[in-house]
């Protein structure tokens, strides 16, 4: 057997030990083995964690803390995890080509905003916003990287003068114009627990991408408690599937972008 020999079989043997070594360690404390670690992440990384288009988590859950207050026509929403920590850019995924979503509603349901306020600072959003005086409900809708979140409502006030509970009655019919284009809703059922489709149709003009999608749906319960934002069911059509998990009295607003315009169609119905 010659030199060169001697050292591949050495050199093999080596190897061997080396290899039955980490694996004995990774045995007995349990250390992670980085190949299956890998396909651990990839998986979590195809959860989807706090995206918008349900929000069905159950009361504390959630790891984040928005609070918004609003000063003369400027309103200012912060992200804090349970720590108390500012959450910073890197903490939020980009959801349909913005960080946040805002919308505001008036108590009674009638007025209606969706706006995308800035990053001004680790956790600080800001945006300017032409709100009548009034009582006011906001969703932050976010979409955080690691932590759990839930959507919930926030009260705010402008100025002193106090709003309106809402007093919904539900609609006939479900078609609305706005300014020279015509909607028209039709869902496929309004039965609580059960999955629903809504059609959309528009007339006078053809439905245009708007933030990544042919169109959004937001819908609030009457007390402005449950909210759920959905987008179409592909790229090519204004479909939308939800489920309403209680019956009552729900207004959906659907938005949709035509010649350059983002123009909002309100609904009402009554869910049994």
């Amino acid at each position: 057997m010659n030199m060169t020999t001697k050292w591949m079989i050495a050199g093999v043997l080596y190897l061997g030990l080396v290899i039955g070594g980490y694996y004995s360690y990774v045995a007995v404390t349990g250390a992670p083995d980085p190949v299956h670690e890998n396909h651990g992440s990839a998986q979590e990384d195809t959860k989807d964690h706090g995206g918008h288009e349900h929000h069905d988590m159950t009361a504390g859950e959630s790891e984040v803390s928005p609070s918004i207050t609003a000063e003369g026509n400027e309103l200012t929403i912060t992200l804090k995890d349970k720590e108390g920590n500012p959450l910073s850019e890197k903490d939020l995924e980009v959801n349909h080509e913005r960080l946040l979503h805002l919308i505001v509603v008036s108590q009674d349901l009638q007025q209606y905003e969706h706006l995308h306020p800035r990053l001004v600072k680790n956790g600080v959003f800001e945006v300017k916003a032409s709100l009548p005086a009034g009582s006011y409900q906001a969703f932050v809708d976010i979409k955080p990287k690691q932590l759990a979140y839930e959507v919930e409502p926030l009260s705010f006030q402008v100025g002193e003068k106090k709003g309106k509970h809402a007093d919904l009655k539900p609609d006939d019919d479900f078609t609305q114009t706005v300014r020279e284009t015509t909607v028209t809703m039709r869902p496929t059922s309004l039965q609580a627990g059960k999955p629903v489709t809504l059609n959309f149709s528009l007339q006078g003009g053809k439905p245009e991408p708007y933030l990544g999608a042919l169109g959004h749906v937001v819908i609030l319960d009457e007390g402005a408690e449950k909210f759920i934002h959905v987008h179409p069911v592909s790229d090519e059509e204004t479909r939308f599937t939800t489920t309403f998990e209680q019956p009552g009295i729900y207004k959906i607003w659907g938005e949709f972008k035509v010649d350059g315009e983002v123009k909002v169609y309100p609904f009402v119905v009554e869910v049994k």
